[in-house]
């Protein structure tokens, strides 16, 4: 009777947990959270701005197309973000970043979702039209992959989902790794001669993995080293995945692209970007819990509550 009512307090929990998390300005407490709140408007906010000019127009050709363009970026973005919060919370202990992690993979699906019905729109709804280009067309047939792809994550969400998988869901949502690879490779295919964005994209998922790997290794991602060797190898990376794309698909001499990947130029090149963000993360990590700045940060303002007032004479 007892092992029954626990069993019934637990399944009770999780049926709380998954109802508050439908709300995204409350964690799992149900309390109501500024942070996730801010996040959650951070996430409308881009997906408003695409929007907007397509219903403005009433679906003219123009704003749907280039709608469809910055949907597929911002799908890719917010994955990515998706996979940084892991690596995040290690380099800053910063504990409450899982509670947004949910959230954000959720957002990636719902960016891909309006994506895919920005194109069927573009094919004026024709769905004959649209499964044949998907099967026509290789780069359609990998972004369509990945649509399916975080369709199935989607839908393994939520804790009910957790409970059911067991160990399997760790593994499952793994794919999440597959998927930005897929869509990576998609951005390619379809932006053709510029892929700038694209290089950014798949250099960022480097130095994900990267952080992954130094992390499996035993690596502390509290270490200047290690968050030095990754930034600067994932710099590296970037460069030799934008000479590889234009030496393989391209009539663009690579070699020019490579060169100028050792210029410092502005706009910067995907390698530096990717090079100076991970140098960035340093300083993050500075910022972090029990980091270095804010130690000193904390010790300062205890001085200063602590200095003595002297009172004046009378």
């Amino acid at each position: 009777m007892t092992r029954a009512l626990k069993s019934g307090c637990v399944t009770y929990q999780f049926i709380l947990t998954d109802i508050y998390c439908m709300y995204p300005w409350l964690d799992p407490s149900g309390r109501f959270s500024f942070f996730k709140l801010t996040v959650f408007v951070a996430l409308l906010v881009p997906g408003i701005m695409l929007l907007w000019p397509v219903v403005l127009e009433g679906g003219a050709t123009i704003p749907v197309k280039e709608a469809i363009l910055e949907s597929g970026d911002w799908t890719i973005r917010i994955l990515l973000i998706s996979l940084l919060i892991t690596p995040l919370r290690r380099i800053t202990r910063f504990s409450k970043l899982v509670q947004v992690r949910r959230q954000i993979g959720v957002a990636a699906f719902v960016y891909v979702m309006v994506h895919l019905s920005l194109y069927a729109i573009s094919q004026n709804l024709d769905l004959g039209k649209i499964v044949s280009e998907i099967f026509l067309r290789i780069y359609l047939t990998i972004g369509f992959a990945a649509v399916v792809g975080l369709s199935i994550l989607a839908a393994t969400s939520t804790k009910a989902a957790m409970r059911k998988l067991g160990a399997n869901w760790s593994r499952l949502h793994k794919a999440s790794y597959g998927i930005a690879i897929l869509g990576a490779l998609h951005f390619f295919m379809q932006s053709k001669i510029d892929v700038s964005e694209a290089t950014l994209m798949a250099g960022f998922f480097v130095a994900l993995m990267l952080y992954r790997f130094a992390h499996w290794r035993g690596w502390s991602l509290r270490s200047f080293m290690p968050l030095l060797a990754v930034s600067v190898v994932a710099g590296l990376a970037t460069a030799g995945i934008e000479y590889a794309w234009y030496a393989l698909a391209t009539g663009v001499p690579a070699d020019r692209v490579f060169a100028a990947n050792l210029e410092w130029m502005w706009p910067m090149r995907p390698a530096w970007t990717v090079f100076l963000t991970g140098l960035f993360m340093i300083v993050v990590c500075q910022f972090g819990r029990d980091g270095a700045a804010r130690t000193v940060i904390a010790n300062v303002m205890a001085s200063l509550r602590l200095k003595p007032q002297h009172s004046r004479g009378g």
